[in-house]
């Protein structure tokens, strides 16, 4: 008899050898999952004495599975562990009974309507699987995410789009991505996966403050009036009502939410999507944020410290509808871990210590990748998870 459910497996390794390492990883992975594999996600740390990209050139014959993606990374997430630099390699696999998975490598080129995305498989031009999920892996340097995101919004809407920016590298053609035989220094890579049940969990690692408030009046990514008033007199009247500790954090790490949906709950925080607060004019009331803004939204304010963030995955962890995990991809912010939290592993033993031992593997990214409501957009300071599930 076939069996039908998704299994999942995940092997690492920190040999200051790559080969060794690589080898090493795979071999653990596929004792894991005991069976031939579908996907294989890869992520490798530097810190080697061998060049990462010939090694990465040769994965896919080397690990034996018919789709596979990979990037290098400044660190790796492997099961309950943090690897916060390298040497370290990771590698998942994952057993997707009846699913359909099409690869992708994509590069951008200029057009007369602004940019144009080559190397579309075949397979996706018509239409994607109603249940479709795009895993992501992107060069920060050479290749716009958000207008993909829009593109997508138009032709696939309601698709969820999972990854993050490579990190391995500090300037252009210093990572390394790759689908299936080949490896690229620019663009994405990604597989498109139908019939398999992938959950979307997205932690922003924030909470409100103050209530709900309607923008006024705006002008780019200026907010200029919250509720028919000054925004900088909102905040104030905000902060005088807040205890000191969270009157620090306004001072340190201050952000606004806006409603992804005008139509949903403002009082649950994973409805918003958070961008950073990077200034304010005191003489005209305006704080500025890091997105555009236009009159309408709804915005609230939010701090972001290390509790807030951990009750925040904790929380969105735990609203799973009663579905069996089985395994999972992390993407989380290299502001994250020790940086954020002051300990190593938080993240990966948030994940075990919510689902319970899940094969599960990821990357620090440069900045991630992940709906809130139903627009894929790109985040940073978050935990970006595709969670794979039974149905």
């Amino acid at each position: 008899m076939t069996d039908s459910r998704v299994s999942c497996a995940v092997g690492a390794s920190t040999d200051a050898d790559l080969e060794a390492a690589l080898g090493s990883a795979s071999a653990a992975a596929h004792a894991g999952l005991g069976g031939p594999a579908d996907l294989a996600v890869a992520f490798v740390a530097g810190g080697f004495d061998a060049p990462l990209r010939p090694a990465l050139e040769g994965l896919s014959d080397a690990l034996g599975v018919p789709h596979v993606i990979a990037a290098t990374a400044e660190g790796v997430i492997a099961d309950d562990r943090e690897h916060e630099a390298g040497p370290a390699v990771v590698v998942w696999l994952a057993r997707l009974p009846n699913a359909t998975i099409v690869p992708l490598s994509l590069e951008e080129a200029q057009s007369v309507d602004g940019g144009a995305f080559l190397g579309w498989p075949e397979a996706l031009e018509g239409e994607w699987p109603a249940d479709a999920t795009l895993l992501l892996l992107a060069d920060p340097f050479s290749f716009n995410v958000d207008r993909l995101m829009r593109r997508l919004e138009e032709d696939h809407p309601g698709v969820p789009v999972l990854g993050g920016f490579a990190s391995g590298g500090t300037r252009p053609g210093d990572n390394t991505l790759v689908a299936g035989p080949a490896s690229y220094d620019a663009g994405a890579v990604g597989v498109v996966i139908g019939g398999a049940p992938i959950r979307p969990i997205v932690s922003q690692g924030c909470r409100p403050i103050g209530p709900p408030l309607v923008v006024t009046k705006a002008e780019e990514n200026l907010i200029v009036e919250l509720g028919g008033r000054p925004a900088l007199a909102r905040l104030r009247e905000i902060y005088g009502d807040l205890d000191a500790a969270t009157q620090q954090l306004v001072r340190t790490s201050l952000h606004v939410g806006r409603a992804a949906s005008e139509y949903q709950d403002h009082r649950q925080p994973g409805n918003f999507l958070v961008r950073n607060v990077v200034g304010a004019d005191p003489e005209m009331g305006v704080l500025a944020i890091g997105d555009a803004v236009r009159t309408g939204q709804t915005m609230q304010f939010h701090v972001r410290d290390a509790e807030s963030a951990h009750d925040d995955l904790a929380a969105l962890l735990a609203a799973r509808d009663g579905m069996t995990p089985a395994g999972a991809l992390l993407f989380t912010c290299n502001g994250r871990g020790t940086r954020l939290f002051g300990a190593p592993h938080h993240d990966a033993a948030c994940l075990r210590d919510v689902l319970g031992p899940l094969p599960s593997a990821g990357f620090f990214a440069q900045g991630e990748f992940g709906p809130i409501g139903r627009r894929n957009c790109i985040h940073g300071f978050t935990a970006s998870i595709a969670l794979f599930e039974q149905r």
